[in-house]
């Protein structure tokens, strides 16, 4: 049985945490860049919203860098951001201190925040005793293969928001609409929105979406591991290091694209649990 994914509870001094990083993606190529004991943990939620709410309940004195806009220093609770989808969770009732990596180093021409970004963030911002570094990647948008849309929507519902009664009804109609297509073929389209089809058309025809999907996938991946070992580089003997996930990625099993709230299916809560060496 898989152990449960106990954040909060574990003894930790630098948490890193992958946004949308599958077990088995994890597995398949960590050793590329890291050291350490590797378990498969489950993740409370399948998507970061879900995550959040369900995995912070208390107040914790850490630093949270964050390159995901859910978690801000802004003081918008989830239900009034941007695909909040309900969640009464604000991250300044639970963190002591929280570094906007995604306002102030958000890159337009990509999308997304950049893992490099990231680790300059952490460098500037060495945190308290106990901090978590969050990267976007390997989330979408693929930085080898397209150009985020959807995260800057993400973006600028965080940094414009107004709560209003039309947009939490918006909000709610979104998550019953979200929760009753989520196995819908048509998702895996949305992926279309943050790829550059003139680059991988061809690859596409060639070798089929989800093949060629999943290897820039592993891209994504193995650029942000590659920058996760210099960051862990610079912290050796500084404290214990657990490289994690918010939740995974489908790619078409059970039915199922992307990452959608409260779709409990192993792709989509099976995340690494890297104790580094």
């Amino acid at each position: 049985m898989v152990k449960l994914q106990e954040i909060s509870d574990r003894e930790w001094d630098y948490l890193v945490v992958l946004d949308a990083c599958r077990y088995d993606s994890f597995e398949k190529v960590y050793l590329d860049y890291l050291e350490g004991n590797l378990e498969k943990r489950q993740s409370r939620g399948s998507s970061t919203q879900e995550w959040l709410a369900k995995t912070f309940k208390d107040k914790y004195d850490l630093t949270y860098i964050s390159a995901n806009p859910y978690v801000n220093s802004f003081g918008i609770p989830l239900d009034e951001s941007y695909w909040g989808y309900g969640y009464e969770w604000n991250p300044t009732d639970h963190f002591e201190e929280i570094i906007d990596v995604w306002h102030e180093r958000w890159d337009e021409e990509l999308g997304t925040v950049h893992p490099r970004d990231v680790n300059m963030s952490f460098f500037e911002n060495p945190g308290r005793e106990r901090t978590i570094i969050h990267y976007m990647q390997p989330h979408f948008p693929l930085l080898n293969a397209g150009r985020g849309n959807r995260l800057g929507k993400m973006r600028n519902g965080i940094r414009d928001t107004k709560s209003t009664v039309l947009t939490r009804i918006k909000d709610k109609v979104g998550f019953n609409i979200e929760k009753y297509l989520n196995k819908n073929p048509l998702w895996m389209f949305g992926m279309l929105l943050d790829l550059d089809l003139r680059k991988i058309v061809k690859e596409i025809w060639r070798n089929g979406f989800k093949t060629t999907i999943m290897k820039y996938y592993e891209e994504n991946l193995r650029l942000v591991l590659e920058t996760v070992s210099n960051l862990i580089d610079s912290l050796r003997d500084k404290g214990k290091i657990i490289v994690t996930a918010d939740h995974g990625e489908a790619f078409g099993e059970n039915g199922v694209w992307e990452h959608h709230i409260e779709t409990h299916i192993p792709t989509l809560i099976e995340v690494p649990w890297l104790e580094v060496n």
